[in-house]
């Protein structure tokens, strides 16, 4: 084509395309955040949180237990009075080490029905009155990923202590701001057998589903705070 002939091509098609002005308003395809996940400033594994010993926020934090119910559902409950200490370094994540306590009389269940509740702190179950803690050390820390690790420790329960395995997830963290301390969080899964620390009372029979699970499924999200709030109270 000759370089004249090329020229009017260009400014047909420039004449034909549309203005501006006429160009539909662009959609925002920018997927919302997915429900229920933790916000996590900067990247997986990343915090503003400095090194330091840190409390459990016991306001912002649960342990919820689910185990098996004649195999037709998960009973579920938590305690509501937890208690702890983390050691905590994001330069060093093997050296982080948490310790945690639990009272068992703490123990929350949905609608129990007369003397429910009293049963599972009873001898057969948890003896909250012979056994009025129930704690967790850590051990080892393993880190699995940028934000990730494997947390062992010794798990004392119903007087029994034996090694636990959780899988754990920082959710991120900031430093001391004007209005709060430092601030870190976290979640972490893990299982045991209730039979393991003296608790059988109800197991099912080999092959059958006909009692209550031996396996037990917890749950954990937790906050820690260090320090003090600086600089002046936000005005009411």
């Amino acid at each position: 084509m000759k370089p004249l002939h090329a020229a009017a091509a260009l400014l047909i098609l420039a004449g034909c395309a549309p203005k501006t002005a006429d160009k539909p308003a662009a959609t925002n395809t920018t997927a919302p955040a997915t429900a229920g996940e933790p916000v996590v400033p900067g990247q997986p594994g990343t915090t503003q949180a400095p090194a330091g010993t840190y409390a459990l926020d016991p306001h912002h934090s649960t342990v919820v237990f689910r185990l098996s119910h004649l195999g037709f559902s998960h009973f579920t409950g938590q305690f509501g009075t937890l208690d702890g200490q983390l050691k905590f370094d994001p330069a060093h994540p093997e050296a982080i080490s948490v310790t945690a306590t639990i009272d068992p009389a703490s123990l929350e269940i949905p609608t129990p029905p007369a003397g429910f509740k009293e049963t599972l702190l009873g001898k057969e179950w948890l003896d909250a009155k012979q056994y009025p803690q129930i704690s967790f050390r850590s051990t080892k820390v393993e880190a699995t990923g940028p934000n990730t690790a494997k947390v062992t420790g010794d798990f004392t329960l119903h007087g029994v202590t034996r090694p636990v395995v959780l899988n754990a997830t920082f959710n991120g963290g900031y430093a001391p701001n004007m209005f709060d301390g430092a601030r870190v969080g976290f979640s972490a899964t893990g299982s045991l057998k209730r039979s393991d620390f003296g608790i059988a009372s109800g197991i099912p029979a080999p092959g059958t589903n006909m009692g209550v699970g031996d396996r037990i499924d917890v749950t954990i999200e937790t906050e820690w705070g260090a320090g003090k709030p600086t600089g002046p109270a936000p005005k009411s």
